[in-house]
């Protein structure tokens, strides 16, 4: 049995520009990190006595062969390495799917990882990182980008600079653990309640920056180029120790990103956005990840108890986290089960 951890992902500047529809233009970067809640894939050869392939998410699937399998991230990855002796894959996370954290992401280079170390193969971070980007936009043709799967295979706090053709160069930025420790008491996580589907929220906004002569082109590559230098001064907030810079730079950056699409955000949470700003000196905020449901990052320089009573009474509870420095990995094998450092 082979066993993997894989971090969830906070994006901290620069969302949406690595998308293929934008950085084929204009070239993406992101700045963002793991945090401390995970995806588990195990991955387990069952005897040829079996002879069917078992994969447990939130539905059992039994199969006779791979092609058969629903669930497409697992179908691929395991097609992409054909994997044709019997297996069970199961998955369980920290936190729910479709929550803006990069799940799916996270999903897919958990599983990659543990085909790797199934076969007795190297599982350098890049290159499961391209295998689960090939997979997610070459062969599903998913309207996502790159980061999810570069940040679920390298960790920590990472600045991805995607040239035009679409190579990823990966950047560590250096945080120290007092600017950890501010950054995940100053700027608090709540769950909204809303599991939703990135795609939905992602295929307008692609749809948008490929059609030059659609009414939204303009607006939306407008908007992603302001992201893309928003991202910058936050990578800088953070070089500097500037974390209030940070939060203040969230708050333009949300402002911008619900110029791209009416399915961002929601009428709630503008309504408690604005009033947490108001009476608790929240300097900003946004949804994680594509918008529209998930958690909600409000950064509160002073008040962040009386926000999370606030919060909590709006059916929003408080997340805690803290940023991980660790990308995707096994943390146990079949020879007795035994911890990997």
């Amino acid at each position: 049995m082979i066993l993997t951890q894989t971090p969830f992902r906070i994006t901290l500047g620069g969302g949406g520009t690595d998308l293929p529809s934008f950085y084929e233009r204009h070239g993406g970067c992101v700045f963002a990190m793991t945090i401390d809640k995970h995806m588990y894939i195990m991955l387990h050869r069952l005897p040829v006595t079996e002879r069917k392939t078992l994969i447990r998410y939130s539905q059992v699937e039994v199969v006779d062969q791979i092609e058969d399998i629903r669930h497409p991230l697992a179908r691929e990855a395991l097609r992409l390495h054909d994997v044709r002796e019997y297996v069970e894959v199961s998955s369980i996370a920290d936190l729910p799917a479709k929550t803006g954290l990069g799940s799916s992401g996270a999903y897919l280079v958990g599983l990659l990882t543990a085909i790797r170390a199934l076969r007795g193969q190297p599982a350098e971070p890049a290159r499961v990182a391209e295998e689960a980007c090939r997979i997610e936009m070459d062969i599903l043709k998913e309207p996502v980008g790159k980061q999810d799967q570069y940040m679920a295979a390298f960790g920590g706090f990472r600045v991805l600079n995607i040239a035009k053709d679409g190579a990823v160069t990966v950047e560590s930025v250096p945080v120290d653990f007092m600017t950890s420790m501010e950054l995940a008491t100053k700027a608090r996580m709540y769950y909204t309640g809303i599991q939703r589907s990135a795609t939905a929220v992602l295929r307008d906004q692609d749809a948008a920056a490929r059609r030059a002569a659609g009414a939204d082109h303009e607006r939306v590559v407008d908007s992603l180029c302001r992201i893309k230098e928003i991202g910058t001064a936050i990578r800088k907030a953070f070089a500097d120790r500037d974390l209030d810079a940070f939060g203040r730079l969230m708050h333009e950056h949300w402002e911008v990103k619900k110029r791209m699409s009416a399915r961002i955000t929601l009428s709630r949470v503008d309504e408690l956005y604005d009033e947490v700003r108001r009476r608790f000196g929240v300097l900003g905020g946004k949804i994680i990840g594509a918008g529209g449901g998930g958690f909600l990052m409000l950064y509160c320089p002073a008040k962040g108890r009386d926000l999370d009573a606030f919060m909590s009474e709006n059916d929003m509870p408080r997340v805690s986290y803290f940023p991980a420095a660790r990308g995707a990995r096994v943390i146990a094998d079949v020879a007795g089960l035994e911890e990997r450092e």
